[in-house]
């Protein structure tokens, strides 16, 4: 079947019943070209015609004309536009004109990497066929890796073994170093948060060590469209670079459906599972033979999506049973490669995914991706269903809306995806739980010096050195700070999580085979006892959490139902370092400040496959977590507050469904996800007795998303209103104030509070 007559033949199906909501029709875009201002050498040329790159996009050429010209580049476009020339012709052209240069290759993902090793030989074997080019990571052999370092000319490498193996051991990097020409760092825009906080100080790590050697290399960016391209890159490397962000490669037309599930209670809300909709699409796609991916917002649905549809295809065609694969982090590297290349040749039709999917690694052409719940952002949204579209054929995309209030919101509003810029990307070097394990590492490579202050970031290098000092971690003494710590430092920089640490799960029915590792952060929320966990398809009953081993122990289960965990909060206020009037006048008090948040996972919810069902609640004992971390909160008129207990409305409940409805739109302004925030609301808090509504970065130290949300209250607060008064259920759901994690199981809450509080501050 066509793509152009699937959503025709969706609405002609017995369960179709009015999903489609919206239909974004995107038109063709035509090839713009550029020239470059000087020819390239005669081999690079040739090799460009033969591989069938004789004509540059304009995007390319200007980003290669800018690389040339000696500049810092960051090229910010759309999937599959042809970046990778941008640095691609560079180096193959300092290679074949100077035989001592070097390039560096950074890449999110070791499957990236190993992708891009295939791309660059594949160019090069018709102008320099003797390039040696190689891959250095964890799956590099001890064996591999002198030879490695003393020929290879191209490195591909990731943060994580930058920051850990390369840069403390660089002096028997040395050559390399010194001779070192271009440094690329390819889907820069994954490096955001908490993620990019880290891979933006092991850059400044690594300029430092090619300093030292003599070394100023160029530094060429690639990254999806996002709104401020330069300023990342500012950020990330610390330099500011040329941006091309005019696209000229050519797409198809596009498709792009909007998919609300039906509503099953008109009065409460409560729409069919987003998981259920999805199998439906997902299974009718692949029966059609329309190769697809169907990404999730988590390894669970991605699982029980695939759980879903095996069934279905095992009842009305079991031939194609075998054609349906799961794609995520966490499968060994053997398994995700085998998937790739069967996506690649078209021995899978459909394959459900994590964002793990969403770069660039070649899979083939595919013709159309489903997104399961808005990825967070719009410029991941256009990242994943951009997978979809061979060349300038026909593509589709479809959005299925979860219950919560941004999907909600987009569902009623498809302006805002398809008419709203790019959001920009949100990093911060400088977090105090962050910078200092940097500058210990660096002080291990190199000693710091004042001229490191600039690099590092002004006055939160000065306080991160006092603090350093006064833990005796460094030394100062002829005008220069030396590690004085045990071990090695780099072996604290975590660049992936907050511990570093991971939890292995364990299949004791059969041998004690590891299925798995998991990051510490999420392994209490994910593999407590009683847990259901999902892998490749099967579940898996843990049995046992043993959290000095940090291992799970598991076993096969036939159980009908799914998991999902329950935690309480506590937040508490450290102190304020900004306040301001929000509002019409007097105005209301808000503050931007740090604060200590402590949580605990306390039960958990079985909940039956496919209808979503609660089917029982189990309280559990586990460890409680702390940390610090910025915060954004306010309080509620006095006279507001009298005037609604006069009225024997419910307080409580009003401030708890504000605080997850505005928890629930602050990823409009934000680029971030919903998960990437917590939050508290109180009648009396204990620190000032107000009543206050708390929302904080969930991740130690901060991020800037409780900033953002601080410097723009005004509007953030009339979007959350907007989305309360506009949801059709009558006392509230989970489009509008209900929150899928919250630990009180949405009691209690009042939509109708909400909005009178809200309308208060907006008005």
């Amino acid at each position: 079947m066509q793509t152009t007559e699937f959503i025709d033949h969706v609405r002609q199906q017995p369960w179709y019943q009015d999903q489609i909501v919206h239909v974004e029709r995107i038109g063709r875009q035509k090839a713009r070209y550029g020239r470059l201002r000087q020819s390239l050498p005669q081999p690079l040329d040739e090799a460009l015609r033969r591989t069938g790159r004789d004509r540059l996009y304009s995007h390319q050429a200007d980003g290669i004309n800018a690389v040339r010209a000696g500049q810092h580049v960051i090229v910010s476009t759309g999937t599959a536009s042809g970046k990778t020339l941008v640095y691609h012709v560079p180096t193959l052209e300092a290679l074949l004109t100077a035989r001592g240069a070097r390039a560096l290759y950074i890449f999110p993902t070791k499957a990236l990497a190993q992708d891009q090793l295939r791309a660059l030989k594949e160019l090069a074997a018709n102008c320099l066929p003797d390039l040696k080019v190689e891959t250095y990571d964890g799956d590099t052999p001890q064996a591999q890796r002198t030879g490695i370092r003393a020929q290879a000319q191209v490195i591909l490498t990731n943060p994580d073994m930058l920051s850990l193996g390369i840069l403390p051991n660089h002096a028997i990097w040395s050559r390399f170093f010194s001779n070192l020409k271009y440094v690329v760092v390819d889907e820069a825009h994954i490096y955001r948060g908490v993620f990019g906080s880290h891979v933006a100080n092991v850059l400044r790590r690594l300029r430092r060590v090619c300093a030292h050697y003599g070394a100023t290399p160029q530094f060429i960016c690639c990254s999806a469209t996002v709104a401020n391209p330069g300023e990342h890159m500012a950020r990330i490397v610390g330099v500011e670079p040329a941006v091309v962000d005019r696209d000229g490669s050519p797409h198809g037309p596009r498709d792009f459906a909007l998919w609300n599930p039906p509503l099953v209670d008109a009065q409460s809300g409560a729409r069919r599972s987003a998981n259920s909709e999805a199998t439906h699409l997902f299974v009718e796609l692949v029966m059609d033979g329309i190769r697809n991916i169907t990404f999730t917002r988590s390894r669970r649905t991605a699982e029980l999506i695939q759980l879903y549809a095996r069934g279905v295809l095992s009842d009305q065609a079991p031939k194609l049973v075998d054609k349906v694969r799961t794609y995520r982090a966490g499968y060994l590297p053997k398994q995700r490669r085998e998937i790739e290349q069967g996506l690649f040749k078209g021995r899978i039709t459909g394959v459900t995914a994590t964002n793990a999917l969403e770069l660039g690694v070649d899979i083939g052409d595919l013709d159309a991706t489903v997104l399961v719940g808005y990825p967070g952002t719009i410029a991941s949204t256009w990242q994943q269903a951009g997978r979809a579209g061979r060349g300038e054929a026909h593509s589709l995309s479809f959005l299925v809306g979860l219950d919560g209030p941004l999907d909600q919101y987009l569902m009623r509003h498809p302006d805002y995806l398809f008419k709203r810029p790019i959001e920009s990307v949100l990093i911060d070097p400088s977090n105090p739980y962050i910078l200092p394990a940097h500058l210990c590492a660096a002080a291990f490579e190199l000693p710091l010096t004042n001229a490191d202050e600039a690099l590092f970031g002004g006055e939160a290098f000065v306080q991160a050195m006092i603090g350093l000092e006064q833990r005796h971690l460094l030394e100062y003494r002829q005008e220069r700070w030396y590690f004085m710590g045990m071990g090695y430092p780099a072996e604290e920089v975590h660049i992936r999580s907050s511990t570093g640490e991971q939890f292995d799960i364990v299949d004791s029915s059969a041998g004690y085979t590891l299925l798995e590792s998991i990051d510490a952060a999420t392994a209490l929320y994910q593999v407590h006892p009683g847990a259901v966990y999902l892998h490749q398809g099967e579940s898996y009953l843990v049995k046992e959490l043993d959290l000095l081993s940090r291992t799970a122990y598991v076993v096969p289960t036939e159980a009908k139902f799914y998991t999902q965990s329950k935690d309480s909060v506590d937040v508490h206020i450290v102190r304020s370092t900004r306040s301001r009037l929000v509002g019409r006048a007097p105005g209301t008090p808000a503050y931007l400040g740090v604060v200590r948040v402590r949580t605990q996972v306390i039960g958990y919810r079985k909940k039956r496959q496919y209808t979503d069902e609660v089917l029982d609640e189990v309280p559990l004992n586990l460890p409680p977590t702390e940390f610090d971390t910025v915060a954004v909160w306010w309080d509620l008129p006095d006279k507001l507050i009298r005037q609604l207990k006069t009225r024997g409305r419910d307080v409580p409940g009003g401030l708890h469904a504000m605080e997850h409805a505005c928890i629930g739109m602050l990823p409009l302004f934000a680029m971030c996800d919903r998960l990437d925030l917590g939050g508290l609301s109180t009648e009396c808090h204990v620190n000032t007795g107000q009543p206050q509504v708390f929302v904080y970065d969930a991740f130690p130290g901060g991020v800037g998303i409780a900033e953002k949300g601080f410097n723009i209250l005004e509007q953030w607060w009339a979007a959350t209103l907007q989305a309360i008064v506009e949801c059709p259920c009558e006392d509230g759901c989970p489009s509008c104030v209900q929150s899928p994690r919250c630990g009180n199981n949405n009691d209690p809450l009042d939509k109708d509070v909400a909005r009178i509080m809200l309308e208060a501050l907006t008005r």
